[in-house]
Protein backbone atom coordinates (compact mmCIF):
# COMPACT_ATOMS: atom_id res chain seq x y z
CA UNK A 1 0.00 0.00 0.00
CA UNK A 2 1.21 3.85 -0.73
CA UNK A 3 0.65 6.95 1.33
CA UNK A 4 -1.60 7.86 -1.65
CA UNK A 5 -3.90 4.88 -1.57
CA UNK A 6 -3.83 5.12 2.48
CA UNK A 7 -5.19 8.96 2.25
CA UNK A 8 -7.57 7.97 -0.07
CA UNK A 9 -9.04 5.39 2.31
CA UNK A 10 -8.96 7.85 4.78
CA UNK A 11 -10.53 10.30 3.23
CA UNK A 12 -7.62 12.82 3.79
CA UNK A 13 -4.87 14.32 1.84
CA UNK A 14 -1.16 12.62 1.25
CA UNK A 15 0.11 15.65 3.07
CA UNK A 16 -2.06 14.59 6.39
CA UNK A 17 -0.82 11.54 6.02
CA UNK A 18 2.41 12.73 5.78
CA UNK A 19 2.45 15.23 9.01
CA UNK A 20 0.76 12.05 10.77
CA UNK A 21 3.36 9.68 10.24
CA UNK A 22 6.42 12.91 10.79
CA UNK A 23 4.45 13.89 13.91
CA UNK A 24 3.25 17.00 12.39
CA UNK A 25 0.47 19.53 13.54
CA UNK A 26 -2.86 17.70 12.64
CA UNK A 27 -6.51 17.86 13.98
CA UNK A 28 -7.96 15.13 15.59
CA UNK A 29 -10.61 14.55 13.76
CA UNK A 30 -8.04 13.67 10.73
CA UNK A 31 -5.56 12.09 12.91
CA UNK A 32 -8.19 9.61 14.09
CA UNK A 33 -8.99 8.77 10.73
CA UNK A 34 -5.44 7.98 9.22
CA UNK A 35 -5.02 6.02 12.72
CA UNK A 36 -8.20 4.10 11.90
CA UNK A 37 -6.36 2.99 8.78
CA UNK A 38 -3.40 2.58 9.56
CA UNK A 39 -4.58 -0.38 12.21
CA UNK A 40 -6.86 -1.46 9.88
CA UNK A 41 -5.05 -2.56 7.13
CA UNK A 42 -1.17 -2.99 9.18
CA UNK A 43 0.25 -0.26 6.62
CA UNK A 44 3.90 0.20 7.29
CA UNK A 45 5.51 3.37 6.02
CA UNK A 46 8.62 3.12 3.64
CA UNK A 47 11.51 3.43 6.03
CA UNK A 48 14.30 4.33 3.35
CA UNK A 49 11.72 7.13 1.87
CA UNK A 50 10.63 8.45 5.46
CA UNK A 51 14.37 8.59 6.21
CA UNK A 52 15.10 10.60 3.18
CA UNK A 53 11.86 12.53 3.61
CA UNK A 54 13.16 13.59 7.25
CA UNK A 55 17.24 13.37 7.00
CA UNK A 56 16.96 11.22 10.27
CA UNK A 57 17.11 7.53 11.28
CA UNK A 58 17.66 5.11 13.94
CA UNK A 59 20.75 3.26 12.87
CA UNK A 60 24.71 3.85 14.14
CA UNK A 61 27.19 2.47 12.30
CA UNK A 62 29.76 0.32 14.14
CA UNK A 63 33.51 -0.21 12.79
CA UNK A 64 35.59 -2.52 14.60
CA UNK A 65 39.14 -3.29 13.54
CA UNK A 66 38.15 -7.26 13.27
CA UNK A 67 35.20 -9.48 14.86
CA UNK A 68 37.49 -12.35 16.18
CA UNK A 69 38.68 -10.10 18.99
CA UNK A 70 37.60 -10.49 22.75
CA UNK A 71 38.45 -7.12 23.09
CA UNK A 72 36.07 -5.80 20.75
CA UNK A 73 33.01 -8.27 21.55
CA UNK A 74 33.52 -6.72 24.88
CA UNK A 75 33.06 -3.11 23.22
CA UNK A 76 30.39 -4.06 20.79
CA UNK A 77 28.08 -5.59 23.76
CA UNK A 78 28.51 -2.56 25.70
CA UNK A 79 27.76 -0.17 22.89
CA UNK A 80 24.73 -1.83 21.91
CA UNK A 81 22.99 -3.09 24.68
CA UNK A 82 22.90 0.89 25.44
CA UNK A 83 22.03 1.73 22.13
CA UNK A 84 18.99 -0.92 21.88
CA UNK A 85 17.73 0.30 25.17
CA UNK A 86 17.08 3.86 23.34
CA UNK A 87 15.90 2.65 20.29
CA UNK A 88 18.81 2.24 17.88
CA UNK A 89 19.77 -0.37 15.91
CA UNK A 90 23.20 -1.43 14.73
CA UNK A 91 25.14 -1.90 11.40
CA UNK A 92 28.49 -3.67 11.73
CA UNK A 93 31.50 -3.35 9.90
CA UNK A 94 34.76 -5.07 10.32
CA UNK A 95 37.79 -3.16 8.74
CA UNK A 96 39.95 -6.61 9.10
CA UNK A 97 42.60 -4.49 10.91
CA UNK A 98 42.99 -2.48 7.12
CA UNK A 99 43.20 1.32 7.82
CA UNK A 100 41.37 1.83 3.90
CA UNK A 101 38.47 -0.15 4.70
CA UNK A 102 38.33 1.93 8.10
CA UNK A 103 37.87 5.13 5.86
CA UNK A 104 35.59 3.61 3.36
CA UNK A 105 33.11 2.63 5.75
CA UNK A 106 33.18 5.80 7.17
CA UNK A 107 32.24 7.27 4.28
CA UNK A 108 29.65 4.77 3.35
CA UNK A 109 28.32 5.27 6.83
CA UNK A 110 28.10 9.16 6.47
CA UNK A 111 26.91 8.37 2.51
CA UNK A 112 23.90 6.31 3.78
CA UNK A 113 22.71 8.99 6.28
CA UNK A 114 23.44 6.95 10.23
CA UNK A 115 22.22 8.81 13.18
CA UNK A 116 25.79 8.31 14.64
CA UNK A 117 29.12 6.38 14.57
CA UNK A 118 31.34 4.56 16.88
CA UNK A 119 34.62 3.49 15.90
CA UNK A 120 37.31 1.17 17.62
CA UNK A 121 39.99 2.71 16.19
CA UNK A 122 43.54 1.30 15.66
CA UNK A 123 45.84 3.62 13.82
CA UNK A 124 45.77 7.32 12.94
CA UNK A 125 46.64 8.37 9.31
CA UNK A 126 46.82 12.08 7.81
CA UNK A 127 43.56 10.55 5.95
CA UNK A 128 42.23 9.87 9.15
CA UNK A 129 42.34 13.01 10.56
CA UNK A 130 41.71 15.04 7.24
CA UNK A 131 38.12 12.56 7.03
CA UNK A 132 37.70 12.97 10.94
CA UNK A 133 38.30 17.03 10.97
CA UNK A 134 35.02 16.87 8.24
CA UNK A 135 32.60 13.80 9.32
CA UNK A 136 29.17 15.14 9.21
CA UNK A 137 27.34 12.94 11.54
CA UNK A 138 27.94 12.72 15.58
CA UNK A 139 30.93 9.90 16.30
CA UNK A 140 32.59 8.68 19.06
CA UNK A 141 35.93 6.86 18.99
CA UNK A 142 36.69 4.23 21.37
CA UNK A 143 40.63 2.59 22.20
CA UNK A 144 42.58 5.76 20.89
CA UNK A 145 43.00 9.58 21.49
CA UNK A 146 42.08 11.71 18.17
CA UNK A 147 42.01 15.02 19.63
CA UNK A 148 39.60 16.62 17.33
CA UNK A 149 37.09 13.99 17.99
CA UNK A 150 35.04 12.57 21.61
CA UNK A 151 37.22 9.69 22.42
CA UNK A 152 37.16 6.96 25.12
CA UNK A 153 40.57 5.09 25.57
CA UNK A 154 42.06 3.86 28.51
CA UNK A 155 45.50 3.77 29.89
CA UNK A 156 47.59 1.66 28.03
CA UNK A 157 51.07 3.40 28.99
CA UNK A 158 50.20 3.22 33.09
CA UNK A 159 49.07 -0.44 32.57
CA UNK A 160 52.55 -1.32 30.71
CA UNK A 161 54.44 0.38 33.78
CA UNK A 162 53.00 -1.61 36.40
CA UNK A 163 52.80 -4.85 34.81
CA UNK A 164 56.95 -4.04 34.12
CA UNK A 165 57.33 -2.66 37.76
CA UNK A 166 55.89 -6.12 38.76
CA UNK A 167 58.10 -8.13 37.01
CA UNK A 168 60.98 -6.32 37.75
CA UNK A 169 60.01 -6.41 41.63
CA UNK A 170 60.34 -10.10 41.00
CA UNK A 171 64.20 -9.34 40.38
CA UNK A 172 64.16 -9.89 36.88
CA UNK A 173 67.17 -8.11 35.30
CA UNK A 174 66.78 -9.22 31.41
CA UNK A 175 63.61 -8.08 30.10
CA UNK A 176 62.09 -8.13 25.89
CA UNK A 177 59.36 -6.93 24.84
CA UNK A 178 57.04 -7.83 21.85
CA UNK A 179 55.39 -5.39 20.31
CA UNK A 180 52.80 -4.53 17.50
CA UNK A 181 53.14 -1.66 14.97
CA UNK A 182 53.87 1.76 16.41
CA UNK A 183 51.21 3.33 14.28
CA UNK A 184 48.63 1.92 16.78
CA UNK A 185 49.94 4.73 19.54
CA UNK A 186 47.64 3.00 22.39
CA UNK A 187 48.26 -0.81 21.72
CA UNK A 188 51.95 -0.23 19.90
CA UNK A 189 53.40 3.06 20.95
CA UNK A 190 52.18 3.75 24.37
CA UNK A 191 52.54 -0.15 26.27
CA UNK A 192 55.85 0.00 24.79
CA UNK A 193 56.54 3.45 26.68
CA UNK A 194 55.26 2.11 29.95
CA UNK A 195 57.71 -0.89 29.97
CA UNK A 196 60.57 1.94 29.26
CA UNK A 197 59.45 3.91 31.73
CA UNK A 198 59.48 1.41 34.58
CA UNK A 199 62.89 0.10 33.74
CA UNK A 200 64.41 3.72 33.92
CA UNK A 201 62.61 3.61 37.66
CA UNK A 202 64.41 0.45 37.96
CA UNK A 203 67.85 2.04 36.78
CA UNK A 204 67.94 0.25 33.41
CA UNK A 205 68.63 1.75 30.57
CA UNK A 206 64.89 1.49 28.33
CA UNK A 207 66.88 2.22 24.73
CA UNK A 208 68.68 -0.85 25.24
CA UNK A 209 65.32 -2.61 25.47
CA UNK A 210 65.26 -5.53 23.24
CA UNK A 211 62.30 -5.84 21.71
CA UNK A 212 60.28 -7.41 18.08
CA UNK A 213 56.85 -6.50 16.57
CA UNK A 214 54.42 -8.82 16.13
CA UNK A 215 51.28 -9.39 14.77
CA UNK A 216 47.69 -9.71 16.63
CA UNK A 217 47.85 -13.24 16.46
CA UNK A 218 49.51 -16.13 18.58
CA UNK A 219 51.11 -17.20 15.57
CA UNK A 220 53.02 -13.53 15.39
CA UNK A 221 54.16 -13.74 19.44
CA UNK A 222 55.35 -17.06 18.91
CA UNK A 223 57.99 -16.42 15.90
CA UNK A 224 58.51 -12.85 17.32
CA UNK A 225 59.53 -14.99 20.69
CA UNK A 226 61.98 -17.48 18.58
CA UNK A 227 63.24 -14.38 17.39
CA UNK A 228 64.19 -12.93 20.32
CA UNK A 229 65.95 -15.96 21.83
CA UNK A 230 67.63 -16.19 18.98
CA UNK A 231 69.61 -12.91 20.09
CA UNK A 232 68.84 -12.70 23.76
CA UNK A 233 68.82 -16.46 25.06
CA UNK A 234 69.54 -15.34 28.60
CA UNK A 235 66.25 -12.71 29.05
CA UNK A 236 64.17 -13.66 32.38
CA UNK A 237 61.24 -11.41 31.34
CA UNK A 238 58.99 -10.73 28.65
CA UNK A 239 56.60 -7.98 28.63
CA UNK A 240 53.40 -8.66 25.81
CA UNK A 241 51.55 -5.71 24.25
CA UNK A 242 48.63 -8.22 23.96
CA UNK A 243 47.58 -11.36 25.53
CA UNK A 244 47.46 -13.49 22.11
CA UNK A 245 51.15 -12.40 21.65
CA UNK A 246 52.00 -13.62 25.33
CA UNK A 247 50.25 -16.85 24.48
CA UNK A 248 52.29 -17.34 21.43
CA UNK A 249 55.53 -16.52 23.66
CA UNK A 250 54.37 -19.21 26.17
CA UNK A 251 54.51 -21.89 23.25
CA UNK A 252 57.93 -20.67 22.16
CA UNK A 253 59.44 -20.42 25.42
CA UNK A 254 58.57 -23.57 26.62
CA UNK A 255 59.54 -25.84 23.19
CA UNK A 256 62.68 -23.80 24.15
CA UNK A 257 63.10 -25.61 27.32
CA UNK A 258 62.34 -22.62 29.14
CA UNK A 259 60.28 -22.96 32.57
CA UNK A 260 57.58 -20.16 32.96
CA UNK A 261 58.33 -18.81 35.63
CA UNK A 262 60.97 -19.80 36.95
CA UNK A 263 63.59 -18.99 34.35
CA UNK A 264 61.29 -16.36 32.88
CA UNK A 265 58.53 -14.34 33.56
CA UNK A 266 55.58 -13.44 30.70
CA UNK A 267 52.98 -10.96 31.08
CA UNK A 268 50.53 -10.07 28.55
CA UNK A 269 47.72 -7.13 28.57
CA UNK A 270 43.99 -7.37 27.81
CA UNK A 271 43.12 -10.19 30.13
CA UNK A 272 41.52 -12.24 27.55
CA UNK A 273 38.79 -14.85 28.07
CA UNK A 274 41.45 -17.80 27.66
CA UNK A 275 44.26 -16.51 30.79
CA UNK A 276 42.89 -18.35 33.07
CA UNK A 277 43.01 -21.76 31.19
CA UNK A 278 46.91 -21.59 29.92
CA UNK A 279 49.55 -23.17 31.74
CA UNK A 280 50.75 -21.07 33.83
CA UNK A 281 47.56 -18.70 33.95
CA UNK A 282 48.81 -15.50 32.42
CA UNK A 283 49.30 -12.21 34.57
CA UNK A 284 48.01 -9.28 32.73
CA UNK A 285 46.14 -5.85 32.89
CA UNK A 286 42.63 -6.04 32.61
CA UNK A 287 41.46 -2.68 30.53
CA UNK A 288 37.73 -1.79 30.88
CA UNK A 289 36.36 -2.56 27.18
CA UNK A 290 32.53 -3.00 27.62
CA UNK A 291 32.46 -0.01 29.87
CA UNK A 292 34.29 1.63 27.45
CA UNK A 293 32.02 0.71 24.64
CA UNK A 294 29.00 1.51 27.12
CA UNK A 295 30.14 5.06 27.94
CA UNK A 296 30.49 5.67 23.98
CA UNK A 297 27.16 4.47 23.42
CA UNK A 298 25.52 7.17 25.89
CA UNK A 299 28.13 10.16 24.95
CA UNK A 300 26.78 9.12 21.51
CA UNK A 301 23.11 9.21 22.05
CA UNK A 302 23.59 12.57 24.38
CA UNK A 303 25.36 14.27 21.16
CA UNK A 304 22.52 12.75 18.55
CA UNK A 305 19.91 14.07 20.71
CA UNK A 306 21.81 17.18 20.77
CA UNK A 307 21.96 16.94 25.01
CA UNK A 308 25.66 17.62 24.89
CA UNK A 309 26.58 21.39 24.95
CA UNK A 310 28.95 22.97 22.70
CA UNK A 311 32.49 23.04 24.33
CA UNK A 312 35.74 20.99 24.73
CA UNK A 313 35.97 17.52 22.38
CA UNK A 314 35.36 15.05 25.19
CA UNK A 315 38.29 13.03 25.79
CA UNK A 316 37.23 9.67 29.02
CA UNK A 317 40.55 7.86 29.52
CA UNK A 318 39.58 4.13 31.65
CA UNK A 319 41.54 2.55 34.33
CA UNK A 320 42.63 -0.81 34.19
CA UNK A 321 43.04 -3.61 36.76
CA UNK A 322 46.12 -5.53 37.39
CA UNK A 323 45.35 -9.38 37.41
CA UNK A 324 48.23 -11.61 38.86
CA UNK A 325 48.61 -14.65 38.18
CA UNK A 326 50.89 -17.64 38.06
CA UNK A 327 52.96 -16.62 35.04
CA UNK A 328 55.50 -14.63 37.01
Amino acid sequence: MTMKELAQMAGVSTAAVSRYLNGGSLSPEKREQIRAVIEETGYQPDAVAQMLRTRSTDHVGLIVPKLDSDAVTQVTSGATAVLAKEGYLCLFADAQNTPEKELAYLTLFQNRMVAGIIMMATVLTPKHEDMLRTVNVPMVITGQRFRQVPCIYHDDMGAATELTRLVLRKGRQKPVFIGVTEQDVAVGLNRRRGVQAAMQEFGLDPASLPRETSSFEVSGGKAAMERLLQDHPDCDAVICATDRIAFGAMEALKQAGRRIPEDVSVVGMDDNWACEHVSPTLTTAHFYYRASGETAARLLVDMMRKKQQPGPVQQTMLGYTIRERHSI
